[in-house]
């Protein structure tokens, strides 16, 4: 296997695994459709590739630096999740016409990266194990891994929009929206018990 097929792989174990990213393509597709959460998908593809070459290109050692940094995005993302949890567990659960209502953004996709503890900790050891901090190999990586993100964000959006035909009643999207939002929350107290 060359290198190029480990990094693949690297990249697909850590992009198509549950994680808060990927709950929230599974509910902008049950919710709004694949077309609209294309959005979600490519803005945390970018988002998450600008974190990796990021990392790539010296933020590594920043943070070895000032790990004080570190905490302050951990805790940050925590926020985030259990913000996003929230704003899931309220949700009325009324779909509406997909084609009037625009779901995730693509900024919010990409912010949604960098404050994401589980993009940090796959940047991080991705660009540790198959860079060795070679320009080439990483934006090399940075080109494999967006594909591959692309491809795995997206699976989770296409698989949402399959259960929408399933979604027409709100009861049904609020039950999903709380288990979504129960799996965010978990994910939350999962990262502040760990650190």
């Amino acid at each position: 296997m060359t290198v190029f097929y480990s990094m693949a792989a690297f990249a697909l174990a850590a992009s198509i695994t549950p994680g808060p990213v990927n709950v929230v393509a599974l509910g902008s597709g049950a919710r709004y459709g694949l077309v609209p959460s294309l959005r979600h998908v490519t803005g945390a593809t970018v988002g998450f590739v600008a974190l990796l070459v990021a990392v790539g290109f010296g933020v590594y050692e920043l943070l070895q630096r000032a790990p004080v940094l570190l905490h302050a995005i951990q805790w940050f993302g925590v926020a985030f999740l259990l913000y996003m949890a929230y704003k899931l567990a309220v949700d009325d659960g009324e779909l509406g016409d997909a084609s009037t209502q625009r779901g995730p953004t693509v900024s919010h996709g990409a912010v949604m990266q960098w404050l994401n503890p589980k993009a940090w900790l796959a940047a991080l050891a991705g660009m540790g194990a198959y860079t060795g901090g070679d320009p080439t190999r990483i934006w090399q990586f940075a080109a494999i891994y967006f594909v591959v993100c692309w491809l795995s964000v997206g699976c989770w959006a296409a698989a949402g929009a399959m259960l929408r035909h399933r979604m027409r009643d709100p009861k049904r999207v609020r039950r999903l929206n709380r288990v979504m939002a129960a799996l965010l929350a978990g994910s939350a107290v999962y990262l502040v018990a760990a650190g």
